[in-house]
């Protein structure tokens, strides 16, 4: 699986010109399913982001991770993070996960960070979507489970 995480002050999704999720201090995290992963993949990235230390302590340092802060998490499907851009001007998308296994590595995913003790929310899988977002830092980071 693939993240893009971001530090925020605040991030919202909106659909239809309806908020159906919002955060304040936490992480919005983008993931993509790729057709290697299992649901032991999305439990092993979500324990990850669960315990890096992105947020700052009473020095100013990045040492605390998500739980330790109070934050929460907005997590939003995001297939375009497997675009393969190596050929061309177009990027192709063949590299992400099928709609359908995706989908339920995405809700795994998601029911797994919030049983860390992480208070997520989420957006709507294949919807079309509206991200807003405070980037706080600005902090940003990729991870990929293969690399």
């Amino acid at each position: 699986m693939r993240a893009l995480l971001q530090r925020v002050s605040a991030a919202s999704v909106t659909v239809d010109s309806t908020v159906i999720a919002e955060i304040a201090n936490g992480l919005l995290i983008f993931v993509c399913a790729m057709p290697q992963d299992t649901p032991a993949t999305a439990e092993t990235l979500a324990n990850k982001i669960a315990k890096l230390r992105l947020f700052k302590d009473d020095a100013e340092k990045m040492n605390l991770n998500l739980a330790q802060t109070g934050g929460s998490a907005l997590v939003v499907s995001q297939f375009t993070l497997a675009a393969d851009t190596r050929r061309g001007t177009r990027p192709g998308f063949s590299k992400a996960a099928k709609p359908a296994v995706a989908q339920e590595l995405y809700r795994h995913f998601v029911h797994h960070l919030s049983s860390l003790d992480i208070p997520t929310q989420r957006g709507r899988f294949g919807a079309d979507m509206s991200v807003a977002l405070a980037n706080d830092g600005p902090v940003t980071i990729w991870l990929d489970t293969e690399e």
